[in-house]
Parts: C-alpha cells; sequence; structure tokens
C-alpha cells in the first residue's frame, strides 16, 4: 500500500491536489475537514460538537479525530492505499497515525509539504470565501489558523524528515504544475 501524507498551510493546496493523487494512483482520498463539513451539514451530532471548533480556527481534539480516521480507512476497499489531507496536524497525531497503519501492516511512504507563503494564503482563502461562501474564511480567523498551523503542524516537517519521508515543493504555480511536480515525486517513489 502507498500511504500519503499531504500537508500545508491552510489554502495551500491540498485538497485539490490529494483529490487528483486518489484518483491517479487508486488511493482513498481522506480529508478530516471535509469529513468534518459535511457532517456540519447534515447537523449531525459530530457536526454540531466541532462547528464551533472549526469556526474558531482550533483544531479538534485528537481522541475524536483519531475515531473518525480509523471509522474513514475501515470503509475504504478496493484501493492501493491512502492521500491524507487534514491529518495530522500535530505530532501526537502522526503516532497515532502510525499505530492506526501498525494495525494493518503498514506504514506511510511519504510525506509532501505544500510551501506557500502567508500572504498568499489569505488571499486565497478571501477568494474561496467569496466564491464558496464558507463561513471559516475570515481574515481574523484565516490568520488564526495560520498561526496555529505554524506553531502546532510545522513540527512535522522535522519529524518526518528524521524519517526520511518529508519532501517539501512550492506550492504556487498552476494547479497541473504543481500536480505534474507531485506526480513526478510520487511515480520515483512507488
Amino acid at each position: 500500500m502507498f500511504n500519503f501524507i499531504i500537508f500545508g498551510p491552510p489554502g495551500s493546496g491540498k485538497g485539490t491536489q490529494s483529490v487528483q493523487i486518489a484518483e491517479k494512483y487508486n488511493l482513498a482520498h481522506i480529508s478530516t475537514g471535509e469529513i468534518f463539513r459535511k457532517n456540519i451539514r447534515e447537523k449531525t451530532e459530530l457536526g454540531i460538537k466541532v462547528q464551533s471548533i472549526i469556526e474558531s480556527g482550533e483544531l479538534v481534539p485528537d481522541e475524536l479525530l483519531v475515531a473518525i480516521l480509523e471509522d474513514a480507512m475501515d470503509s475504504r476497499n478496493g484501493v492501493s492505499g491512502f492521500v491524507f489531507d487534514g491529518f495530522p496536524r500535530t505530532i501526537q497525531q502522526a503516532k497515532d497515525l502510525e499505530v492506526c497503519l501498525k494495525k494493518r501492516n503498514d506504514a506511510v511512504s511519504m510525506v509532501l509539504a505544500l510551501e506557500v507563503n502567508d500572504e498568499e494564503i489569505v488571499e486565497r482563502l478571501l477568494k474561496r470565501a467569496q466564491d464558496q461562501g464558507r463561513k471559516d474564511d475570515t481574515r481574523e480567523v484565516i490568520e488564526n489558523r495560520i498561526l496555529v498551523y505554524n506553531n502546532q503542524t510545522q513540527p512535522l516537517c522535522s519529524y518526518y524528515k528524521d524519517q526520511e519521508l518529508l519532501i517539501s515543493i512550492n506550492g504556487i504555480g498552476s494547479i497541473d504544475e504543481i500536480f505534474n511536480k507531485i506526480c513526478e515525486l510520487i511515480n520515483a517513489r512507488i
């Protein structure tokens, strides 16, 4: 199995690239953000629980994320691996993911970090807020999400670099240019 983690600041293009990667390589795309938004739209118990957390730009508690992740992995059959989009975001979550994969006699194959500067992120997310009506994309929340990312998620770079799994690429360019760069990197690892 090929298990691929993609991370980067909010608005870096993780979701867009993850969907294309999953399609090309027969991987299940697991996006914690999409799972949460679906539950919020459907006003499920989970959706009600996480809505205020997400709208404030904070991170959902690890134990809840891990349970959701395991359920999502268990429900995907006939795939060649997983693309994890939006998870892990902390060292503890990375360790939790390793445990989940180890239960399946598997491991993380590659970690890709999309690098995008803060100004570009703010611009992208404000545009997305206008285009999609996303309530969680106000300037204040965007700035808080960037701060949370830098403080809590950025240490994952060192964690995965130490394991020789991390590859960083510039996340600015056309969707196709970035996708082609990612495919070259994946093809070199498969």
